[in-house]
């Protein structure tokens, strides 16, 4: 998400550099959308946001409750260690190191796997508010729209947010199949599994 905000706020500031040169003497008529919140807060990325809930939530309890049992294993071999012989305490912390490797590789291929269908459900919800933006701008004569997270200060009055939501809600349309180069969807508003810390017991 991060990324995202990073990626959009450069874009935005360097078409708006761009722009004021071009136009350095005429007066512009600008305008700001929060993108994410565009996104994410319409029916279709409600709808996506739960889905994903949904189908994520499982796997990450039991992702927490190996985490959980991990870290109780870590604490018990801490009781121990002054009780059990040195070979039967290396070979439980072995065991212990091996557990958390592993814990982390899943971690990590849960994220991949959460970031891909994410992108995959918000992709045509993110090329249809694009639509709606650029038809705002149109019928509105806005020389230029920009991302909210690329300016650090607006005027109330330009923020186009609620209308796109309320635009895209109400159109009937079906979101548009993603084109030969599609433009970057943000990602949905779960953020990612961060993985155990691996301390040695």
């Amino acid at each position: 998400m991060r990324a995202l905000h990073r990626f959009l706020g450069t874009a935005s500031a360097m078409a708006l550099l761009g722009t004021l040169t071009s136009v350095a003497h005429a007066e512009m008529k600008i305008a700001v959308v929060d993108t994410q919140r565009a996104v994410m807060e319409t029916e279709d990325g409600l709808r996506a946001q739960a889905t994903l809930k949904k189908h994520f939530d499982k796997r990450q309890r039991e992702l927490d409750d190996k985490q959980v049992a991990l870290q109780k294993e870590r604490e018990d071999i801490e009781k121990q260690k002054d009780v059990l012989s040195k070979q039967a305490l290396q070979a439980r912390v072995d065991k212990w190191q091996r557990e958390m490797a592993e814990l982390q590789t899943v971690f990590v291929d849960y994220n991949k796997e959460l970031q891909k269908k994410q992108g995959e459900m918000t992709q045509p919800i993110f090329q249809k508010a694009m639509g709606i933006i650029r038809r705002i701008a149109t019928q509105n004569g806005y020389d230029l729209v920009v991302d909210k997270q690329a300016v650090p200060y607006h005027r109330s009055d330009f923020d186009l947010t609620d209308r796109v939501i309320t635009e895209y809600n109400q159109s009937a349309e079906a979101p548009p199949a993603p084109s030969g180069k599609p433009g970057r969807a943000p990602a949905a508003a779960l953020p990612p599994v961060p993985p155990p810390a691996a301390k040695k017991p």
